[in-house]
């Protein structure tokens, strides 16, 4: 934390580019770590309540900190978690609040931590927002929204 709250926001904003609105970001990644810094003595809660009071910090960031930063089951629900889990039909829900919720309750905790990464990566690949490439999907056999969509 001390590093990037003492760290140049350009550096900061050069290091995460990839990510959109990336100047922005960097200038909050800065001011939370000087929270961390000050706060929590440097070292990023473990505690969803905590790390929500964080700004920028929503569940989605919280649970990936919480999985990825320290092992503790989480599932972080992104668009595409929760768009490819309810066109999968494995939940049936309207925000990522309920998704996250839903999916605990039928994911088992031992695929928590693969379940967001595996989605994304599918999201950005095959199963994207808009135009879906339904037709080489290896999942339309059980996909709810292909044999609604596209199977006729």
């Amino acid at each position: 934390a001390k590093a990037l709250a003492e760290a140049d926001v350009e550096d900061i904003a050069n290091t995460i580019k990839p990510v959109g609105f990336y100047r922005v970001k960097a200038r909050k990644i800065k001011e939370i770590a000087k929270i961390i810094l000050d706060k929590y003595n440097g070292v990023v809660p473990k505690d969803m309540d905590e790390l929500l009071k964080l700004p920028l910090v929503g569940r989605k960031t919280a649970n990936c900190v919480l999985v990825f930063g320290y092992g503790i089951p989480a599932i972080p629900v992104d668009t595409h978690v929760h768009r490819i889990s309810n066109r999968l039909g494995i939940i049936s829900t309207k925000n990522p609040l309920e998704s996250e919720k839903a999916l605990m309750s039928v994911v088992p905790t031992a695929y928590w931590r693969q379940f967001n990464w595996l989605l994304v990566q599918f999201g950005r690949k095959i199963c994207r927002p808009v135009r879906p490439k339904c037709d080489i999907c290896p999942l339309q056999d059980i996909c709810d929204y292909y044999k609604e969509n596209w199977q006729k």
